[in-house]
């Protein structure tokens, strides 16, 4: 029998209708200039998730650079940070499915597995009641990836190491997409939020994981150890689109930065 994790932020963060949630992301997608997107495969992307009408412009560069790839992509592996439950280390769930007004996504079991075998990790699954930060990625995959299955992690106050480790152990070929969920600085004023969220572009794009705090990037934790990963195995990261919220349907004075970044292969 399935245990079915349910969306808590369909009809909020994104819309619950199944036909407009399709069209709406098939509209994100069209608008992405093409030209900003490498021929390359890439083997990760850096998201944001927020609210669609605020971040999925972004998101969606990310997901185009992914979309040329579908036919050979079959596991995503999803870490976001944890906006609901304080907790130390990396949450796995109980759920072997979760649910999307799209449809299912099954769990991969054996993902889960390989992940229960490594530093720091452990089945929790109220990490995931009421986070949007895994939710909203959701819709974006089912949209341009065939058939796949998810690894799910919900980071808490992990160790750098200890992530670098899980994505260590997942990485796997063609066959596997990472994507780190995370969104920049939060509530600055709208130049005060470019200044900065430029700072942390220049740290990702170098690789310098240990620059980047709490206040750059929710998903500060993730983000690092995939940066750390990204270093090891020669791996470059590109920026494909950074904005904010008063870029796309927000007011200026408080702001949330939204950024999409894929890593390639070096040429």
């Amino acid at each position: 029998m399935k245990d079915i994790h349910r969306p808590s932020v369909a009809g909020l963060f994104y819309p619950a209708s199944p036909n407009t949630l399709h069209a709406d992301i098939a509209r994100y997608l069209a608008d992405v200039a093409a030209d900003r997107i490498p021929a390359a495969r890439p083997k990760a992307i850096v998201s944001p998730h927020a609210g669609y009408i605020y971040s999925a412009p972004v998101a969606a560069y990310g997901y185009a650079a992914v979309r040329p790839f579908a036919d050979s992509i079959r596991r995503v592996v999803l870490l976001a940070p944890a906006h609901r439950l304080p907790f130390a280390g990396l949450a796995v769930p109980s759920a072997t499915v979760f649910r999307t007004p799209l449809g299912d996504v099954p769990v991969d079991a054996e993902g889960v597995g390989i992940a229960l075998r490594q530093s720091g990790v452990a089945r929790l699954e109220r990490a995931f009641d009421d986070e949007h930060a895994i939710e909203v990625q959701l819709p974006f995959l089912q949209e341009v990836l065939d058939n796949f299955t998810l690894v799910p992690v919900v980071a808490g106050s992990a160790r750098d190491e200890d992530v670098a480790g899980l994505l260590r152990a997942l990485w796997g070929g063609d066959e596997t997409l990472i994507v780190i969920s995370s969104d920049l600085s939060h509530y600055l004023d709208y130049d005060s939020a470019r200044s900065r969220d430029e700072t942390t572009r220049h740290h990702i794009e170098t690789l310098h994981g240990e620059s980047i705090g709490g206040h750059d990037a929710c998903g500060y934790i993730p983000l690092r150890g995939l940066l750390s990963l990204c270093a090891e195995k020669g791996l470059r990261v590109l920026t494909l689109d950074m904005r904010n919220s008063g870029d796309t349907a927000g007011p200026r004075n408080q702001v949330v930065g939204y950024g999409s970044y894929a890593a390639y292969p070096r040429a």
